[in-house]
């Protein structure tokens, strides 16, 4: 029984051996003289690696600029940025402070080389639109985090081996340095500070995980340090670490949470709109969701949906989730965009139509509000005044009409030239009162011309006996 006990123990204990080997840092690793070189060589900055520097921010600005993912990788591939953020992890994993400080220098020197070049390249260029590549790098998250973190154990691990790979990089394109201080050189350009330092707060979180990893791989490979450093400096330098790694993350926890909300609203109102109008001679031509406003909008094409069915829509939002949102629907019936709609030709070919469909109509009421400007006359609006004012003055005017017309010289569609007054009346008036009647006409109408038309009609005579 123990010999079998000791067999069991023993193949366990060469299990985990064999493990641990397989997983070993120490399998490939090159001599420490050679990591050393390496990664302080990588950590300068002079001569050709500024203008590689310069020129790689060039291209990824030109690749932000048009949008062109592929220009942006390659910017990434030939970027010198990693070798001075791996040089301040080294340092700090051996205590080499000189070391870590002309790394520091270098990355600043490397920064500000690189916001300078954006800035002028985008203050110079025509193309002034915020393509979708810029707008990736302004908001960066806990996800961020973990990418650089991740990365740049990946990257540190590369370099301290014998054997050099694709890894490095592999890191420079994942973790992506360059484009957010492409982007911060972006917003310095058009003054958009929320730009700025949402891309320089990513550009931040790259470089301090990718030196935190470093630290981590070099104390686990057992580098040797530079000099005796005493268990003093030993734990002001991890406590130091650990709270940059935490002002750095806490930010982007913050973020990602709002991000994560955001998401979840934008899914809840989708999936809600598609549920709710599935409705036969009705297509959800475009669905708009704004989470930060909590806005939904809905353009609708085809039969149209009855406003008490919308009522009894958004009384729902609040069953699932969307209670406070604000929610408009549109809706419109042109024969462009239900065709366009029917066929199934995606949301361009709809918005296109769409678009059309609402030129047509706005230059249909142009033309209308521009023929019946033409065609009023301006004492209309004062015509019920006018008629009080003649009830006051003569009486005796019966069944005023007050109209506009046009001589037949002017054409139907000129405006009206003579402002008409028909009555009746039971006495003939002398002809100083009509005289008197048409300058009041003409001065209140400020007409070019006025026509009266009275309709004289004696008061019936009574019978006489025989």
């Amino acid at each position: 029984m123990p010999s079998g006990e000791n067999s069991a123990e023993g193949r366990t204990a060469l299990a985990k051996l064999t493990l641990m080997a397989r997983f070993s840092l120490l399998l490939d690793k090159a001599d420490d003289q050679q990591i050393d070189e390496g990664l302080r060589g990588g950590a300068e900055l002079k001569g050709a690696t500024l203008w590689i520097l310069m020129l790689a921010i060039l291209i990824a600005s030109i690749g932000l600029n048009t949008n062109s993912t592929a220009v942006i990788i390659g910017a990434m591939l030939v970027s010198p940025l990693m070798g001075p953020i791996m040089g301040i992890g080294y340092g700090v994993g051996i205590y080499d402070f000189d070391l870590v400080k002309k790394s520091f220098i270098n990355l600043g020197v490397a920064t500000a080389i690189s916001l300078c070049a954006s800035t002028i390249y985008f203050a110079l260029s025509p193309l002034t639109g915020e393509q979708s590549e810029l707008l990736a790098r302004t908001s960066p998250t806990i996800w961020d985090v973990q990418i650089a973190l991740f990365g740049g154990l990946a990257g540190i691990i590369g370099a301290t081996r014998k054997e050099k790979t694709t890894v490095i990089p592999g890191v420079a394109i994942a973790t992506a340095l360059m484009p957010p201080l492409c982007t911060a050189g972006f917003g310095l350009a058009s003054g958009n500070w929320q730009y700025f330092f949402g891309a320089f707060y990513l550009f931040a979180i790259n470089s301090v995980f990718i030196a935190l990893a470093a630290v981590a791989v070099v104390r686990m490979i057992g580098l040797p340090h530079r000099t005796y450093v005493d268990k003093v400096v030993q734990s002001k330098v991890r406590h130091l670490l650990l709270a940059v790694a935490l002002l750095t993350a806490l930010p982007s926890v913050y973020l990602a949470t709002r991000l994560v909300r955001e998401e979840l609203f934008s899914a809840r109102a989708r999936a809600f709109v598609t549920r709710e109008f599935s409705f036969s001679g009705t297509h959800v031509l475009a669905t708009g969701v704004d989470p930060k406003k909590r806005q939904i909008t809905v353009t609708l094409v085809g039969d149209t949906v009855e406003q008490t069915t919308i009522q009894d829509i958004r009384a729902r939002l609040g069953q699932t989730g969307l209670s406070g949102t604000t929610f408009k629907v549109y809706q419109t019936r042109e024969p462009a965009v239900a065709l366009a709609a029917a066929q199934g030709g995606g949301d361009k070919a709809m918005a296109l139509a769409t678009r059309q469909a609402l030129e047509e109509q706005q230059d249909t009421l142009a033309r209308l509000r521009q023929k019946l400007d033409s065609q009023s006359a301006p004492w209309m609006d004062a015509a019920p005044d006018m008629e009080r004012e003649m009830a006051a003055q003569w009486p005796e005017l019966k069944n005023v009409v007050i109209g506009a017309g046009r001589t037949t010289e002017a054409g139907p569609e000129a405006a009206p030239d003579t402002a008409l007054l028909s009555a009746q009346l039971s006495a003939r008036l002398a002809p100083k009162d009509v005289t008197r009647l048409e300058a009041w006409f003409q001065a209140r109408t400020k007409a070019p011309a006025v026509r009266l038309m009275i309709d004289h009609k004696p008061a019936p005579r009574k019978a006489r006996r025989a």
